[in-house]
């Protein structure tokens, strides 16, 4: 009778979706060398880029999104256009969920690939808008002249009659999913590679809370924000984090491995501040029209 050979077989495991997750950021991620202070220090740069990419372009973005529901509250009513911009929050919330965890079914190097090149796309079309407001050649944006135009706009419409008006629910709806999209996309991106995806979630809410108390508060478009500024670091960090994530899915070793990070974006900044100047030294003002002399 011949034995069982039960060495020989493959030990047969059940891997549940937190095993699946935990083994690709181990991919994703893979243990460094030089001891618990090093792994340490490059957390805490993860961490960190995430959170400040997070917070400052949910800032943006959520400015923009009150300066619309602030201007369909003052004309359609408050309680139709705060229920909107409330289901426009459940409804990013529930996408969030539903297709967050679909990334942990890609392969880590078409997943990298896949962000950083979305990342740097992102990151420089911010980057070069900010750079050419900086500079003067494209205005400032202005959200109190946003909000201007929005009232103009809603008084046009014909008023509803009923307990709910349609146009605000929507409008408000619209107007926070568009840019709440974009805040999504970037939580998720520069979060979920390098398992800060807590940190940048934590960015995001805090300024969604920021904006939020900010509107309730004053009741007007937050037209001090230096959102120019903000677009500038944000397209910055993002464009650091894209070049990383490319090089990474392409197998490139980066000097000083996940650190190497600050140091792609510190590059960005001095281009763009050289840029800045550069243009700024190209613009050409237009000459005023001559003046008419008096008959």
């Amino acid at each position: 009778m011949t034995p069982p050979r039960t060495s020989a077989m493959p030990r047969q495991h059940n891997f549940c979706a937190a095993d699946i997750h935990r083994d690709s950021l181990r991919a994703v991620i893979p243990p460094h060398s030089g001891g618990p202070e090093r792994n340490s220090m490059i957390g805490l740069a993860h961490s960190s880029a995430a959170v400040s990419a997070a917070f400052l372009a949910s800032l943006v973005e959520f400015v923009e999104a009150l300066t619309i529901v602030l201007a369909i509250g003052a004309v359609r009513g408050w309680r139709s256009a705060l229920l909107g911009a409330a289901a426009g929050v459940v409804f990013l919330v529930l996408l969030a969920a539903a297709f967050g965890p679909l990334l942990g079914a890609l392969p880590i190097s078409l997943l990298q690939l896949a962000i950083g090149i979305l990342l740097l796309l992102f990151g420089m079309r911010w980057l070069r808008k900010a750079i050419l407001r900086s500079a003067g050649i494209l205005k400032i944006h202005d959200e109190t002249a946003i909000f201007k135009r929005e009232t103009a706009e809603l008084k046009t419409q014909a008023p509803t009659h009923g307990p709910w008006d349609a146009i605000a629910l929507i409008g408000s709806f619209k107007a926070v999913v568009l840019e709440g999209l974009e805040v999504i996309f970037i939580v998720i991106a520069v979060g979920a590679p390098t398992g800060a995806l807590i940190a940048a979630s934590v960015g995001a809410g805090a300024a969604l809370l920021v904006v939020v108390i900010l509107g309730v508060a004053i009741h007007r478009p937050l037209s001090r924000v230096p959102e120019n500024t903000l677009k500038f670091a944000v397209g910055v960090i993002l464009s650091g984090f894209g070049v990383f994530w490319i090089g990474t899915g392409l197998g490139i070793s980066w000097p000083g491995e996940d650190l190497s990070i600050l140091w792609l974006i510190f590059g960005f900044w001095v281009t763009a501040i050289l840029s800045v100047r550069l243009c700024r030294g190209r613009t050409t003002v237009p000459s005023a029209p001559p003046r008419e002399t008096a008959s």
